[in-house]
């Protein structure tokens, strides 16, 4: 029976225990839970990845702008901002998880990295570490297998969705998996690996959800850009030999019990937070008559 990635600690025992590494232990629980055989969850991984990768290249060559208008080509923006505030590749970082995230925004072809509307930071983070290191596509698809095992841990114990536990649960989860997928593909062990997870949750632990006009698109796409520096910050710390003294475990408990606490007018509902400001409010009236206006008349025949 293959592990049911319920914890950390007990996806760490498992593998120690029948000597396998994070993502054969993956391939394993989609093989043996799903039915599901090896080569083609490695195609399915492979497609996933060259989806990611489009999507960063569509961002920068088609219209991003959304119909709401809140969304306008900020990718390209950045991109070829001539204004450095760190390095290029910082530059390039942020970039790509926005393009990604914009064509969400926009109605394009992404991949749900665990949600949609976080479908920016994996996209990002991975292309970024692979120009940076020169890795392998079969590397990157074996960093989102681990970046998924995360995933199914933190889901088991706390929540992936916006609507449940606020943005945390989405662009923390996104971020989360990012950082794992960074120290899995420079060489961390398991520990590092789940150190960076952890120290992850903790600086995105709290973050609210509240699109304005209900619309997946601010704050959510400059989040993802966000979060994907923040992923990056936490690989650095982990990989290093920092431990997050919370336990990863206990971060993702601790997430789902903010989470449980929030109410609801910052998860999901556009009621509270920013989609509560005085500009917020006018940009949703202003989206709704739009939206009316655009609607056929049922009258019609």
């Amino acid at each position: 029976m293959a592990y049911l990635f319920e914890t950390f600690a007990g996806w760490d025992a498992y593998c120690r225990e029948h000597n396998m590494s994070l993502v054969d232990s993956v391939i394993e629980y989609e093989t043996t839970e799903k039915g599901t055989a090896k080569e083609d969850i490695l195609a399915g991984v492979a497609r996933n990845y060259q989806v990611m990768k489009e999507a960063v290249e569509t961002g920068f060559s088609e219209d991003m702008t959304s119909r709401s208008g809140m969304i306008n080509n900020g990718a390209k923006k950045v991109y070829n901002s001539k204004i450095t505030v760190l390095s290029p590749e910082f530059q390039q970082l942020v970039a790509r998880a926005l393009s990604a995230k914009e064509v969400n925004s926009c109605m394009g072809r992404v991949v749900a990295a665990p949600t949609a509307g976080a479908s920016g930071i994996m996209p990002g983070v991975l292309y970024t570490l692979q120009q940076l290191h020169g890795l392998s596509d079969e590397k990157m698809h074996e960093a989102m297998l681990v970046a998924a095992g995360i995933a199914l841990v933190i889901e088991h114990q706390s929540s992936l969705a916006g609507a449940v536990g606020g943005c945390q649960a989405e662009t923390g989860s996104a971020a989360a998996m990012a950082a794992g997928a960074i120290v899995y593909c420079l060489g961390g062990d398991n520990q590092q690996i789940f150190n960076a997870v952890g120290i992850t949750i903790q600086c995105m632990l709290g973050l609210v959800c509240d699109p304005v006009a209900g619309l997946v698109e601010v704050p959510c796409v400059v989040r993802n850009a966000s979060a994907a520096a923040i992923a990056f910050s936490s690989a650095q710390m982990a990989i290093a030999g920092l431990d997050a003294v919370i336990p990863a475990d206990e971060c993702v408990a601790a997430m789902g019990e903010v989470g449980e606490s929030m109410e609801a007018r910052y998860k999901e509902t556009a009621l509270g937070g920013l989609a509560a400001t005085p500009t917020g409010k006018r940009i949703a009236q202003r989206v709704l008559v739009h939206e009316v206006d655009i609607l056929p008349d049922i009258n019609e025949e």
